[in-house]
């Protein structure tokens, strides 16, 4: 019996929605946010730029949690430019990164207008091979090669780009509609024809300046299975991302599962667990300083809402008539307790007796009063990296990683 291919979800919020404009998440957000996606089941993170400098401590701490077989089976990928430079300096700083994605511009525009000269379109292959052939030597287990400007690439010209990356051991091809120029009808014959003519699996990476991208992202991935290969599709957690941000993570997933023509035909990785939408959702809007839409699709204020009297009295005799998919199933629907009395929280100028009804709360016992003061320390630190209130998460996670938290609040100009 055939394998029939499948959609994966690599969630690219610490690669690609840090980078949105005048907003960022500190390095234990980005932690937290690994730590959802690893329970929502998704695929891979691209957790972040092995190559930058304050990003460091926190790649190998988040590592370190993998090595410990508390951040699994999530893959942790990093991204670099396509040169070997990149990828000796990923190396150097990150020893025990196992998967990357290599990005280099495939389109005429760019190879003109962006590398002025330095590259012609034969030595951008050359560049992506040899740091191909680099990582893959250092021990990399799973490379992406990224066509930056995919969207905007001659079609011939893509296919050899790939078939060059495939022959030299990458294991997938993002095809980048970076300027989010593309349409569900180009992106669908565009990958279609890569992914029949090189039999790789594809990622889709999307941006939504038309505001298109999550019908783009799931009609290329689309494509790659009707080719007969895996797809990848990147997500940000609310759509955060340059400009106007990339496919929102909730909103991809329910479109796979439940629109027409979808459903039941296209296959996505059985391990996502869409019950942590809720979860995930808030936390990013929180972490990002970003309000979620109301009429955001599954997590939005007014995505189960009813008002009209037909559609209310419809709601309220079958949720079906008016309700395609269950709040329930996006970890909806349970009671939130907000305190209106007295509140006792632990931040940078904390008193050590503070500090333990705060824990005694969570449930979470020190064994003496040093372990508590060594930990009331980082929490006192978190509190200034990521300046703002610490949700409970952040204080358990602490609490349990007191040597991982302190790595990652620690960083070197």
């Amino acid at each position: 019996m055939t394998k029939k291919p499948k959609i994966y979800i690599i969630d690219v919020t610490n690669r690609d929605g840090v980078q949105t404009s005048r907003i960022c998440l500190s390095k234990l957000e980005k932690t937290m946010i690994n730590i959802y996606l690893n329970q929502m089941g998704i695929f891979q993170s691209e957790f972040g730029f092995p190559t930058t400098r304050h990003e460091t401590n926190y790649l190998n701490a988040n590592l370190e949690l993998v090595q410990r077989a508390q951040l699994v089976p999530i893959r942790l990928s990093g991204w670099l430019r396509a040169t070997v430079e990149d990828v000796e300096i990923a190396f150097k700083r990150v020893p025990k990164i196992k998967y990357l994605n290599l990005s280099i511009s495939t389109s005429d525009q760019m190879i003109i207008h962006k590398f002025k000269g330095k590259l012609d379109h034969q030595s951008v292959i050359k560049e992506m091979v040899e740091a191909l052939k680099k990582a893959k030597k250092l021990g990399v287990e799973s490379v992406g090669i990224n066509a930056e400007d995919a969207s905007r690439s001659r079609i011939e010209y893509l296919i050899e780009f790939a078939q060059a990356a495939k022959k030299n051991g990458a294991d997938r091809i993002r095809y980048c509609d970076t300027l989010g120029c593309d349409s569900p009808f180009t992106i669908y014959e565009r990958v279609k024809q890569l992914a029949d003519a090189v039999q790789i699996p594809i990622e889709i990476h999307c941006h939504n300046d038309l505001g298109l991208v999550v019908a783009n992202s799931i009609s290329g991935a689309r494509a790659a299975n009707d080719a007969g290969v895996d797809s990848y599709i990147n997500t940000c957690v609310n759509g955060m991302g340059e400009r106007a941000g990339n496919a929102d993570l909730i909103s991809v997933i329910l479109a796979i599962k439940y629109a027409n023509g979808l459903q039941n035909n296209y296959h996505l990785d059985e391990r996502v667990n869409l019950k942590m939408a809720w979860k995930i959702s808030k936390y990013a809007s929180y972490a990002f300083g970003v309000p979620i839409p109301i009429n955001q699709p599954g997590v939005g204020a007014n995505a189960f809402a009813h008002e009209s009297g037909i559609h209310a009295d419809g709601a309220l005799k079958d949720r079906r008539n008016y309700e395609l998919y269950d709040y329930e199933e996006l970890g909806r629907g349970e009671p939130e307790i907000i305190e209106t009395g007295r509140k006792i929280t632990a931040g940078e100028y904390s008193g050590i007796k503070g500090f333990r009804n705060v824990y005694d709360k969570l449930e979470i016992v020190f064994s003496n009063d040093k372990e508590a003061s060594r930990v009331l320390e980082l929490v006192r630190y978190a509190n200034v990296h990521n300046q703002k209130p610490l949700v409970d998460d952040e204080l358990s996670f602490i609490a349990k990683y007191p040597d991982i938290a302190r790595k990652i609040f620690t960083m070197e100009p």
